[in-house]
């Protein structure tokens, strides 16, 4: 741990003593489960040398404090349970122990994926029978035609399922966006290849409301505010 120089304050003493990060220290003094020398703390307050900060652990245990990353995948990277000498989202990205991948992006594609440690989201988020969006961009080998769009968007026959109606739209000779409610293995790049077509490059560009926005890949950033507050909504939470 890096020397303290005191006065310090709350926070940021309980971040570098890996009590909480600084959001969620914010978030125990809150709740009025930290002391300093006796004493509760307020946010602001600030520790001295010498002081006797003590925190009820047994609360913080029982005080879950949900946190939600907009993630931007590279390619290359797996979602979940790399296999040798291959590199998941936890390998690459500074997140917390408890966070984890809401859903899977297939190691070729790329874009935007939730993180959160909130396990209360990955069925309202990920299960069909709530048509909540997800949007992509895609690039094949070979020029679009319209009867492609028309029978993408109305849904697909494979080999174990029909894929639910899309929103699907050109965007030049060989990309197009679509728009899913559903997201089955390998299921964009399936309805390709069942009419002969190849995905060069599979981008997630939003998820309900959270947008890819300008971030590069590998960058992440928290979800808060009133777009959390409506992503929230969206799926039953708030």
């Amino acid at each position: 741990m890096e020397n303290i120089k005191y006065p310090i304050r709350i926070n940021r003493y309980l971040a570098l003593n890996n009590y909480a990060s600084r959001r969620e220290a914010d978030g125990l003094i809150a709740r009025k489960i930290v002391k300093i020398n006796g004493k509760i703390a307020e946010i602001g307050d600030k520790v001295n040398e010498g002081d006797q900060v003590e925190v009820d652990m047994e609360t913080k245990q029982k005080l879950k404090i949900y946190r939600y990353f907009a993630y931007i995948k590279p390619r290359g990277i797996v979602t979940h349970t790399p296999e040798k000498e291959q590199q998941g989202i936890k390998e690459v990205t500074d997140i917390p122990q408890d966070v984890f991948p809401v859903g899977r992006l297939d190691r070729e594609s790329h874009g935007l994926i939730i993180l959160s440690n909130d396990g209360r989201i990955t069925d309202k988020l990920l299960n069909p029978e709530f048509d909540h969006e997800k949007e992509y961009i895609v690039r094949v080998n070979k020029s679009i035609t319209n009867i492609f769009l028309k029978v993408m968007e109305r849904g697909v026959q494979l080999e174990d399922f029909k894929t639910k109606p899309s929103k699907i739209k050109k965007l030049a000779d060989k990309e197009f966006k679509i728009i899913l409610t559903e997201g089955k293995k390998h299921q964009i790049r399936r309805m390709c290849t069942n009419f002969g077509f190849e995905v060069a490059d599979l981008k997630r560009v939003r998820v309900m409301n959270i947008k890819l926005g300008t971030m590069g890949k590998g960058k992440k950033r928290e979800i808060i505010g009133e777009e959390l507050n409506n992503f929230l909504k969206s799926i039953g939470i708030r």
